[in-house]
């Protein structure tokens, strides 16, 4: 299992979860957070510290919100962002793009 960062974090960005990450695996893209699902180590903290709870373990995402384990895991793939797995977020700084599904939504969020 790996955490996934679903809708309720675009436009939102708190980024208290990219502080307490241990493993520096939250990414950052202009709308929002992507959690890289093969550097993440399932501790869960990312999840006690989200402020609009937009992280959830993959097995518990609402049915209406599933296609954000696709997301999260597509972002770093070469035909999206090309970041691959880079072995850290903190180094990188923001990606230049988001999942083409996050950049085309209309719906914004409350800070």
């Amino acid at each position: 299992m790996t955490y996934v960062i679903v809708d309720t974090c675009i436009d939102c960005k708190d980024a208290s979860c990219v502080a307490c990450c241990p493993v520096d695996c939250i990414y950052e893209g202009p709308r929002t957070y992507y959690i890289h699902p093969d550097e993440c180590i399932n501790c869960g903290i990312c999840v006690s510290v989200c402020p609009p709870e937009a992280i959830y373990e993959d097995a518990d995402v609402p049915a209406t919100l599933t296609h954000f384990i696709a997301i999260n895991r597509e972002f770093f793939s070469p035909s999206v962002s090309a970041l691959g797995s880079p072995g850290g977020a903190s180094t990188l700084g923001a990606a230049p793009c988001d999942h083409p599904l996050v950049a085309a939504t209309g719906r914004t969020f409350l800070k």
